[in-house]
């Protein structure tokens, strides 16, 4: 992604070091980003690492097996509940919940990918799941790649950056904001957690 296009947070990090420490120190972590990006598979290094309870909103609020969506109520509801624990990382991005989860929140991770990587992790991970459901998803929902999928990661940076952008400045104002951008970047990251504080 060009580095230019990314838009400035007001509340954004960008010192890896210093985000390392502040995740070190992090009871609740939230991890946002487009699908295909990663952001799956960083929780559950960060979540295993640290001893924080893994949440994924996929598996844990949104679907019911045979890919059936739950009701909107039913699912801000599982989130009131999930968020009370003490220590925990979740993954996902509907901004929708964000008055949930943002003040629960210490430091929200935005892997925030280019699309045509998005995308070949969308594909790749399809090609190693084909046919079973991947752990960070709901029984009975097993892998699939759809053309409105593959068109909603093409389209994301420009449809859902501007609502995520103004929900993290309407309900976590203060919570600290780092975007990860490249797989070195995030490689970078996870090298500096996996050194002794």
């Amino acid at each position: 992604m060009d580095q230019s296009a990314i838009t400035p947070l007001r509340n954004e990090v960008t010192e890896l070091a210093e985000v390392a420490n502040q995740i070190r120190r992090a009871d609740r972590i939230l991890v946002i980003g487009c699908s295909g990006g990663g952001k799956s598979t960083l929780s559950q290094e960060i979540a295993a690492r640290f001893g924080l309870s893994y949440i994924s909103i996929d598996r844990d609020v949104l679907w019911l097996p045979g890919w059936v969506q739950r009701d909107r109520p039913e699912q801000r509801s599982i989130i009131a509940e999930k968020i009370l624990g003490e220590r925990w990382i979740m993954d996902g991005t509907n901004t929708s919940s964000f008055d949930l989860r943002l003040p629960r929140t210490d430091i929200v991770i935005w892997v925030r990918m280019p699309r045509l990587l998005c995308i070949w992790g969308a594909l790749s991970r399809w090609l190693k799941w084909i046919g079973r459901t991947r752990p960070e998803m709901a029984p009975g929902c097993n892998e699939r790649v759809e053309w409105q999928f593959l068109q909603f990661i093409w389209t994301f940076e420009e449809k859902y950056t501007p609502r995520i952008v103004a929900a993290l400045a309407q309900h976590g104002p203060n919570v600290p904001v780092l975007q990860l951008t490249s797989r070195g970047r995030m490689r970078e990251l996870l090298d500096l957690l996996a050194v002794p504080n």
